[in-house]
């Protein structure tokens, strides 16, 4: 029997709103068909234990855990349809916030100054990144983090599509992270992405003395209704002050960075060096 289920932020609101009505959900469709918690447990796999805490709000159920109940239960696919909310209680609440503001902005610019931007990992790119964190993350976090990651990159399936642009450091695409393999791979998807209609991609040269961007990770975020949001090294802004010397730093980055076409031609070298 499978004992695992993560337990959910306390300090997440909407995220603990969910796990409790779909625990409850779950508990008043067991008790409708006349089941017991122990024979539920038995028929989805899962202890008697963990079943009372999925159902108390206290866990938070896998996807199979639901598509097992639906079958248990006869629910018609309305308990495994449940997972589109509870899959985005499992990401880290800041990331979720992150990849809302995301979705909403009509441009989006981005540098990135250690690594690949969030937005262009690969999968395996962003699990070595991940697992490389001192102390290191449990396993299932780590597949946790990366799901949450890669679930931000819907943003480039949006119809119609933002501005996208980026601005990564050479120093982090000359560094193998995760082996060769997934160094290739990773540089593949940044020419794939790179080459988009509504992306532009810039390199600043390892030649480039000194810049705008030495004192760390920028985004800038602009919506529909002339609003925006910046970050830096985590912390947001709205404040006009603040937003105006961070556009000032990411447009002076842009300037010095190498242009869209030289940056794809640098990444082209770059692969084909390995």
């Amino acid at each position: 029997m499978s004992v695992d289920g993560e337990t959910v932020d306390p300090d997440d609101e909407w995220g603990v709103a969910v796990i409790a009505t779909v625990g409850r959900q779950l508990k008043l469709r067991r008790e409708a068909v006349g089941m017991r918690a122990g024979e539920f447990g038995e028929a989805v796999g899962y202890g008697e234990d963990l079943v009372y805490k999925i159902e108390g709000g206290k866990r938070i159920p896998r996807q199979e855990y639901l598509d097992r109940a639906d079958e248990v239960l006869g629910a018609g696919g309305l308990i495994s349809a449940a997972w589109e909310d509870v899959k985005k209680v499992r990401y880290p609440k800041k990331v979720r916030e992150l990849a809302k503001l995301e979705g909403q902005a009509v441009e989006i610019g981005v540098y990135e100054c250690n690594i690949v931007a969030g937005l262009l990992q690969t999968p395996e790119h962003a699990r070595a990144v991940i697992s490389a964190a001192q102390p290191p993350y449990s396993p299932d976090d780590v597949e946790r983090m990366v799901n949450a990651r890669l679930a931000r990159q819907a943003v480039f399936e949006r119809d119609p599509a933002p501005s996208i642009h980026f601005v990564l450091e050479e120093a982090a695409l000359r560094r193998p992270i995760g082996g060769t393999m997934v160094w290739r791979r990773q540089l593949e998807r940044l020419l794939e992405v790179g080459r988009l209609h509504n992306v532009v991609l810039q390199v600043m040269p390892l030649n480039t003395e000194v810049h705008s961007g030495l004192d760390g990770r920028i985004e800038v975020l602009k919506f529909p209704d002339g609003t925006a949001v910046g970050r830096s090294d985590g912390r947001a802004t709205s404040d006009p002050k603040q937003l105006r010397i961070l556009e000032l730093r990411y447009g002076t980055i842009r300037a010095q960075a190498l242009s869209p076409g030289e940056s794809l031609v640098l990444i082209e070298q770059l692969l084909g060096a390995t």
